[in-house]
């Protein structure tokens, strides 16, 4: 099937696993997100009940939890993976715990990161592993290295206590061969991460691509932090790997510009994100010989263009370096539908306990809200495929 061709709006295949009772309960979900003030509401309750203790971590666990995380344990995971699997789609296992400080809580969120790549081990239907550097690490030394200060010596053993936890996961996962993704985070965090992940990657990525950076193309630099860094990769000898989004911190990082003082690093608007998102696969197709890189992305327009630009190119659907990736609980008519054409398809699968998870959730909530029409395509595809059930 040509890439013209491709329906994303085959809800049949979109929804072939799931059955009318959890389509209905996603259509309730879904429609409470389209409202940002039942949105905003609902945060500001969740977050009161849980600050006094009231508890609603079973009414959580049993709507907005079902629908994007895969259970609070790996093994409550093991149903997502396998019923994903099933239909050619795999798992990235993200431990989705936020908000921590502690050292011990640090060194835990490391401990459950290793869990998951042992998980992965010689399952196919686990093709990525992955980690945010800000569940091991304290925001305050990552903000300290990244803007070059100099660091005291208190603030100089946890920068070294951070960079041992990220050599330890990569070390782990490229033992085993297994690909990881490091998350790109907010701007005034990430030259840190960028560091750790370069020296990974070099490291690790000599004979095929094993760790993988992310980019987020909100920011006006992207394209630019793209080229740059696989310029970076191709001199010292490795492949490069990258992970595309357009991003999740849109709103925090205009706000912190526009209180500091500072010109905001993000796209003037959404034309310009989807530009040079479009642009940075464009390149990643052109040098995919030298690089490997995952279309993380909800959008329908990005997804069918580089489907395209496969095809112009006579590119195997399933190229070892070419992924497509999506959120458990969104955008089911590009991920099913991309499988079932033979690509390279994933869903993101996060977990932890509830309590621990609604940072997580309010975001996902939050996010959905904001990206124009984003909810409105998901009621609209679930009330389709009802209406094909009914008639059918």
């Amino acid at each position: 099937m040509s890439a013209l061709e491709i329906d994303f709006h085959d809800t049949a295949t979109a929804f072939a696993d799931k059955s009318n009772s959890a389509l209905k309960e996603r259509y309730r979900l879904f429609k409470m997100m389209n409202s940002p003030s039942m949105v905003s509401l609902g945060t500001k309750l969740t977050n009161f009940a849980l600050a006094i203790g009231l508890p609603i971590s079973g009414l959580i666990k049993r709507t907005v939890f079902t629908v994007f995380c895969g259970g609070e344990t790996i093994e409550e995971c093991d149903r997502t993976i396998k019923k994903l699997g099933e239909s050619r789609i795999g798992t990235i296992l993200d431990y989705s715990v936020e908000g921590k400080y502690e050292e011990e809580d640090f060194e835990h969120t490391k401990d459950e990161i290793l869990a998951t790549i042992r998980r992965a081990k010689g399952d196919p239907n686990i093709p990525f592993s992955v980690f945010k550097v800000t569940g091991i690490a304290p925001l305050g030394t990552l903000e300290k290295v990244s803007a070059g200060i100099d660091l005291p010596e208190k603030s100089q053993l946890k920068w070294e206590r951070i960079q041992g936890r990220v050599r330890e996961i990569c070390d782990l996962a490229a033992s085993i061969d297994q690909p990881i993704f490091i998350d790109a985070e907010e701007t005034w965090i990430q030259n840190a991460i960028d560091t750790m992940a370069a020296e990974m990657m070099e490291k690790h990525n000599k004979e095929r691509p094993l760790v993988y950076t992310t980019i987020q193309f909100y920011r006006t630099d992207a394209l630019e932090m793209l080229k740059a860094q696989h310029a970076e990769a191709r001199e010292k000898g490795y492949f490069y790997g990258i992970k595309l989004v357009r991003g999740a911190y849109m709103e925090k990082e205009r706000d912190r510009a526009a209180e500091m003082g500072y010109p905001s690093p993000i796209q003037p608007d959404k034309a310009s994100t989807d530009r040079d998102y479009d642009d940075g696969l464009k390149y990643c197709l052109e040098n995919v010989e030298t690089l490997a890189f995952v279309a993380a992305t909800h959008n329908e327009v990005s997804t069918r263009m580089l489907v395209r630009l496969m095809e112009d190119k006579e590119m195997p659907k399933n190229h070892p370096h070419v992924f497509f990736s999506q959120l458990l609980g969104m955008s089911d008519n590009l991920s099913y539908v991309l499988s079932d054409n033979g690509y390279n398809v994933s869903k993101y699968v996060p977990y932890g306990p509830v309590r621990d998870s609604v940072p997580y959730l309010i975001r996902r909530a939050q996010e959905n809200t904001a990206v124009m029409g984003q909810v409105s395509r998901e009621l609209d595809l679930i009330k389709t495929e009802l209406e094909r059930r009914r008639t059918s």
